[in-house]
C-alpha cells in the first residue's frame, strides 16, 4: 500500500532478533513508503540522520507526552508541513527499550512529538499480553496514525482494513500452530485469551511501547 507519509521503524535489537512475528516488520512489508532500521542509539546512523537533515522532510516522532500534537484532533496541519513530506519515526520495542533508544538519541528527542486518540484502547494483539490498556502494537499504532492523517487531509488511506486483516491472519496462523500437539514450540502452558491472564507486575521490560496517553 502506498502513502505520501514515510514511516521509519526504529527497531531495538532484541525485537529484531527475537520477535519472529514482530508487527513492526509486518507493517514495514505492507507499506511502500517505509523503512526499518535496527539499533539503540541513532545519532550516528547515516540513513536516519539523512532523513532528519533533508529540508524536504518534516520529521516527527510518534511518542505521547506533554507537548505532543494529537493527530486525531488536527494537531498537525498542511500549513505546519509547508509543502514538506511528513516522516513519522516509530520506536519498535518494549516500553523500557523505547525509552532507552530515545535517551541515547538526542536528535530524536528534539523532534516534534505526535500522538493520537485510538479508536479502541484495548489492543487487538491477542497472542501477546499487554500490561495495560493503551499499549498498542506498532502495526495498530501505524493504522491509527493513517486514520488520523486521512481525516486531517494530510494523507490518503486507501485500504484501511489491510493492516488489521494481515494482523488477524498472522495471529490466526500462530494460534493454529500453538494448538497443534504435533508441533513443538516455545509455549510452556496452554494458550489462554488475554482476559484470562494475569498481568505481570514490576517487569518493565515486558511493557510494550505506549503510543496513546495513559488513561
Amino acid at each position: 500500500m502506498d502513502t505520501h507519509t514515510r514511516f521509519v521503524f526504529l527497531m531495538h535489537p532484541k525485537e529484531f532478533k527475537q520477535e519472529k512475528a514482530g508487527t513492526g516488520r509486518l507493517t514495514h512489508l505492507s507499506l511502500v513508503q517505509s523503512e526499518l532500521h535496527m539499533g539503540i542509539g541513532f545519532d550516528d546512523h547515516p540513513r536516519v540522520q539523512a532523513l532528519l537533515a533533508d529540508p524536504a522532510n518534516f520529521p516527527v516522532l510518534l511518542y505521547p507526552g506533554a507537548g505532543a500534537r494529537n493527530l486525531s484532533v488536527g494537531g498537525l496541519t498542511a500549513a505546519d508541513l509547508g509543502g514538506r513530506r511528513l516522516v513519522v519515526f516509530l520506536l519498535d520495542g518494549t516500553w523500557a527499550c523505547a525509552r532507552k533508544m530515545l535517551r541515547l538519541s538526542p536528535s530524536l528527542q528534539r523532534l516534534p512529538r505526535v500522538m493520537f486518540t485510538a479508536e479502541t484502547a484495548v489492543s487487538r494483539y491477542v497472542i501477546k499480553q499487554q500490561p495495560q490498556d493503551g499499549c498498542l502494537s506498532t502495526l495498530e499504532a501505524t493504522h491509527e496514525v493513517l486514520l488520523a492523517l486521512e481525516r486531517s487531509g494530510l494523507d490518503r488511506y486507501p485500504r484501511p482494513d489491510q493492516l488489521l486483516e494481515l494482523f488477524q491472519r498472522m495471529q490466526a496462523f500462530q494460534l493454529k500452530c500453538a494448538s497443534d500437539p504435533a508441533r513443538t514450540g516455545y509455549r510452556r502452558t496452554e494458550y489462554r485469551p488475554p482476559a484470562e491472564r494475569v498481568r505481570p507486575q514490576g517487569k518493565s521490560g515486558q511493557r510494550r511501547t505506549r503510543y496513546v496517553p495513559k488513561p
